[in-house]
């Protein structure tokens, strides 16, 4: 099997609200789709989104560096054709759409679902979270019971650099959804001294975890708050590569990390990090940006081959999409490897 084309296209999926966050707004989602075909005849799918405030990378780049390596993976199998993509420097998510085609098409040709390919032995069903968006404290407190009313019960809150905003708004969602429950999502916003603050306040407060409190640089204050925290702590943009993982781990500067395709690289790179993590006893949480179907597809197959090492999955793009047409797109999945389908509460099988 030899790769014998690789087209790119634009795509844009309209949210049904702005997604908001400490670092951005996005309004839509916006990815670049990459196909990859075969000599065989097998077609494979990858997707990449613009998260410049992340990855580093808008659509632009994301075309350039695909087409910068396009000639050196053509008439490649799809094996030769991921160690020559990993040897390259394009950025992340680039690499990440390329290789989880490339995957798609070593599972297509051992006649596997992709969860199997990865190791997994049965499929099984998933509970994503969905995300609060951060906005007023009466916003996000009616956002989130709508969504818990919905049937949505793991709330992904995310909060800004104002410590009072967000010990106001966790403790009021908290106090009205006692049994929703809540991840933090600092995005960096915070500094330790906040942190640790934050963590004071909620003493008393039932919270699943705090992700990426400070910046992602700043490992030694990511360390003091693990080690103070009754909640647990989840390193996110700490956490790209495998060295990232392991200069994370091996210090106990966080109790899990997060690991996103777009980050790490792809599904090949992911598996390296999880690997890692398990021998290690250190849950994962595998999270995403706002991605198109196929990244998210991919994803949430890595996840049914980790499940004992991946406790969390952040993987809600689908549900916060305004049109729901592009149903169609998931259901052409269904004829390159397997498909994922999820109902309005968020759960995948």
């Amino acid at each position: 099997m030899k790769i014998i084309s690789i087209e790119t296209g634009l795509k844009t999926i309209p949210l049904k609200t702005p997604f908001i966050t400490a670092l951005r707004r996005v309004e839509n989602v916006e990815f670049v789709r990459v196909c990859v075909r075969t000599d065989n005849g097998f077609t494979a799918i990858g997707e990449a989104p613009a998260t410049k405030a992340i990855t580093g990378e808008d659509l632009e780049d994301i075309l350039h560096f695909i087409e910068g390596v396009k000639n050196d993976l053509l008439s490649l199998n799809p094996q030769e054709a991921l160690q020559t993509l990993h040897k390259s420097t394009i950025g992340s998510s680039a690499k990440a759409a390329l290789d989880m085609a490339f995957v798609s098409l070593l599972a297509q040709e051992k006649k596997q679902d992709l969860y199997q390919y990865l190791g997994g032995n049965t499929s099984s069903v998933l509970q994503t979270d969905i995300t609060v968006s951060f906005k007023d404290k009466d916003s996000m407190l009616q956002d989130s019971i709508s969504y818990f009313e919905s049937g949505m019960k793991i709330l992904k809150v995310k909060l800004g650099s104002d410590i009072s905003h967000a010990i106001e708004v966790s403790k009021e969602i908290a106090k009205r959804l006692p049994d929703a429950k809540l991840i933090i999502d600092a995005n960096q916003a915070w500094s330790l001294e906040d942190s640790l603050k934050y963590i004071d306040a909620l003493k008393d407060i039932k919270i699943e975890l705090i992700e990426q409190p400070v910046a992602a640089e700043d490992i030694a204050s990511l360390k003091v708050i693990t080690q103070k925290s009754h909640i647990p702590i989840l390193a996110d943009e700490a956490v790209f590569t495998l060295e990232d993982a392991k200069k994370v781990i091996e210090s106990n500067a966080a109790d899990m990390i997060n690991i996103k395709l777009m980050k790490c690289g792809g599904l090949t790179k992911a598996v390296e990090i999880i690997e890692y993590a398990k021998s290690k006893s250190v849950k994962c949480m595998l999270g995403s940006m706002l991605e198109g179907p196929y990244s998210i597809n991919a994803a949430l197959h890595l996840a049914m081959a980790y499940p004992q090492t991946i406790k969390y999955i952040d993987l809600d793009s689908p549900l916060l999409y305004k049109d729901l047409s592009d149903e169609l797109e998931f259901s052409f999945f269904e004829n390159e490897i397997s498909f994922v389908t999820r109902d309005n509460k968020g759960v995948f099988q």
